[in-house]
C-alpha cells in the first residue's frame, strides 16, 4: 500500500520560510516521478514543482520559482519543499504526489495517481 504523508506546514510571516516533507511508503522515491501541489480556498489545485524520476530534472511554477526548491532524500525515502521568502499568496494546502509510470518531469494532477492529504501552509502580513 502506497502512503504519502506531509509534515513542516504551519503559520509563518511574510518573508519567512518552510520546509516541507512528504515521507512515502509502499513505494521508492527513485522510481517515481515526483511533485507538489497546492490548493487556496475557493481556487482550483496548481503546480508548484516537480522532479523527474532521475531526479536530474526539476521545473517550477512563476510564482515560486527562486523562492522554493524541491529535493528527496534516498536514504529516508522523504522528498522535501524548501520555501523562503514567502508570500501571503502562498498561502494553501500543499500536496505532494507520486506519478506511477510517468519518468520526466510532470506538471499536471492527472499525471500523478498517488497522492497525500496535505499540510496548511499560512503566511501572515
Amino acid at each position: 500500500q502506497v502512503t504519502l504523508v506531509e509534515s513542516g506546514g504551519g503559520l509563518v510571516q511574510a518573508g519567512g520560510s518552510l520546509r516541507l516533507s512528504c515521507a512515502a511508503s509502499g513505494l521508492s522515491l527513485s522510481e517515481f516521478a515526483m511533485g507538489w501541489f497546492r490548493q487556496a480556498p475557493g481556487k482550483e489545485r496548481e503546480f508548484v514543482t516537480a522532479m523527474g524520476r532521475s531526479g536530474t530534472r526539476t521545473r517550477y511554477a512563476d510564482s515560486v520559482k527562486g523562492r522554493f526548491t524541491i529535493s528527496r532524500e534516498h536514504s529516508d525515502n522523504t522528498m522535501y519543499l524548501q520555501m523562503n521568502s514567502l508570500k501571503r499568496e502562498d498561502t494553501a494546502v500543499y500536496y505532494c504526489a507520486a506519478s506511477g509510470p510517468a519518468y520526466g518531469v510532470q506538471t499536471t494532477p492527472d499525471a500523478y495517481g498517488y497522492w497525500g492529504h496535505g499540510t496548511q501552509v499560512t503566511v501572515s502580513s
